[in-house]
């Protein structure tokens, strides 16, 4: 490089001042592209804070799914330095095993599977953020149109299709015969996937079924099937139905990482309220027909962990028979790094 001509007076103090700015600029250019020692260290921490900027979470084809979407598709997880990868599982289960066998860093699944996985052992589970709760007429029990069913109590005896033991599906249905005075210990209890339920119901193997969003538009469709009791009401109104998981040693070694994911799911879970940028993910994540999602009672979307909701999840699931003792819900939430 040839020497500068000498200046003096202010033009020469402009000159120093132009070229000692242009140099930090350059420096601060340079430094972000990782041409400096330690820079891709930073990188890789995100925004230069995180502990790590790239995770994964297993995923399923499930419309309360959405919020994550749109976090997701508008870049909310990459403004918090985040990079968000989904992998696909079938259902619950496949989700769930992901997550214990160190698949994925976080997974979408039921509270119930969540707390009795943990209650037998099979991994040490952290909630690190909450995802949908049972609307009004979200979660309902169907019939067919010409059913003698027309009220809880006539559900006595009756064949009734769930999707398992010990699931949020049976644990609702359960809880609203039992406030309604109604005994289900005589109940035949047919354990079948949503999607099969309402061929069921039309053939006249169940007499009624507890279904979710969008099953219950679906069916109400296909078959003719009628809406009958909302599950979600008395003891059970908003009551907790998913949220995200991970297992205790990531959320304890990447708490800033858990926040990160945190705010990004609270800022794409407000969004939410907006019906319209909703059902375009219901159609292309979850499969939803367009007609049904546009006419799909929506779960509540949730996104803060609440100690005393979840609670409801856990001592549900004791009072009938899911859990052998009781568990704290409360020392199953992610504490995240501090703001």
């Amino acid at each position: 490089m040839l020497p500068l001509p000498r200046r003096s007076g202010r033009a020469s103090r402009r000159r120093t001042t132009a070229l000692l700015t242009a140099g930090l600029v350059l420096l601060t250019s340079i430094s972000g592209c990782g041409l400096l020692g330690g820079s891709e260290e930073a990188s890789d921490s995100g925004n230069g804070d995180l502990e790590k900027s790239k995770i994964t979470v297993s995923v399923m084809p499930t419309i309360d799914l959405a919020p994550l979407h749109l976090a997701n598709r508008n870049g909310y997880f990459e403004d918090e330095g985040l990079t968000v990868e989904t992998v696909n599982a079938p259902n619950g289960q496949a989700s769930l095993t992901k997550l214990i066998n160190g698949e994925v860093d976080i997974a979408y699944g039921s509270y119930t599977a969540f707390f009795i996985a943990q209650s037998k052992g099979a991994a040490d589970f952290k909630f690190v953020s909450d995802a949908s709760s049972a609307g009004p007429k979200s979660t309902m029990i169907v019939t067919k149109a010409d059913s003698p069913i027309k009220n809880v109590q006539d559900l006595a005896g009756k064949r009734i299709a769930v999707t398992s033991e010990n699931t949020t599906s049976d644990v609702l249905t359960k809880s609203l015969m039992k406030t309604n005075g109604v005994d289900f210990s005589d109940v035949e209890w047919v354990f079948l996937p949503f999607p099969d339920m309402p061929n069921a119901l039309q053939r006249g193997n169940i007499d009624a079924a507890f279904m979710t969003e969008p099953f219950i538009t679906s069916a109400a469709k296909t078959v003719g099937a009628v809406p009958m009791f909302d599950t979600a009401t008395g003891p059970t109104k908003d009551f907790p139905t998913a949220g995200y998981a991970s297992q205790a040693k990531f959320a304890q070694e990447n708490p800033k990482v858990v926040a990160a994911f945190q705010r990004a799911m609270d800022r794409a879970t407000r969004e939410s309220e907006d019906r319209s940028k909703i059902e375009p993910l219901m159609v292309e994540f979850a499969k939803v027909d367009k007609e049904i999602a546009a006419m799909t009672e929506l779960l509540t979307f949730q996104s803060k962990l609440d100690a005393s909701r979840l609670q409801r999840v856990a001592d549900l699931l004791l009072e009938f028979g899911g859990l052998p003792k009781r568990m704290d819900a409360g020392s199953m939430i992610a504490q995240p790094a501090a703001d």
